[in-house]
């Protein structure tokens, strides 16, 4: 499962190379259909949604990666369930994130590395919380070290510039 994890992470990558291009910071999500078959080659499943974060752009606190992938993604399937699906993020959802991923009922979150100051899993707990309508199996970790590095790059030029 690891390969199939990490083909979708460095479609995330390729969107989060987008947001740095732009001067977001590089977040890329991927939400795919969950193939029924596990041993299938992965770009044989369908994606549904991809994005990258826009906040700057858009000049929306919400055009984060994960809910511009989540909002494509219900309307690929025209239902805001999205029970079928995997979502691949480069970073860990903050907690609005996280909650939009609970309320669309995602089963499986993968993301590369975590926030340690703002996550909502591991500082908030959301994606994993018994009071919540909904649990996702959570991977954490895979391409951790390609995924830091696009963030550590980012705000290093960023310091650099001020």
């Amino acid at each position: 499962m690891t390969a199939f994890h990490e083909y979708f992470m460095r479609l995330a990558l390729r969107e989060a190379d987008k947001a740095a291009a732009a001067g977001e910071v590089p977040t890329g999500c991927v939400v795919i259909a969950r193939p029924d078959d596990p041993l299938r080659p992965p770009a044989t499943a369908r994606v549904l949604g991809r994005a990258h974060n826009q906040t700057e752009l858009l000049k929306d606190p919400t055009a984060h990666a994960e809910m511009l992938a989540i909002t494509q993604a219900a309307a690929a399937v025209q239902d805001f369930r999205l029970t079928g699906t995997v979502l691949y993020v480069t970073k860990e959802p903050c907690a609005m994130c996280a909650g939009a991923i609970v309320l669309a009922r995602i089963p499986t979150v993968v993301y590369g590395v975590s926030d340690p100051q703002r996550g909502g899993q591991s500082v908030f707990g959301i994606l994993q919380h018994s009071g919540l309508i909904h649990r996702a199996e959570v991977v954490d970790g895979v391409l951790a070290d390609e995924c830091r590095t696009r963030l550590q790059q980012f705000f290093r030029a960023r310091r650099q510039e001020a």
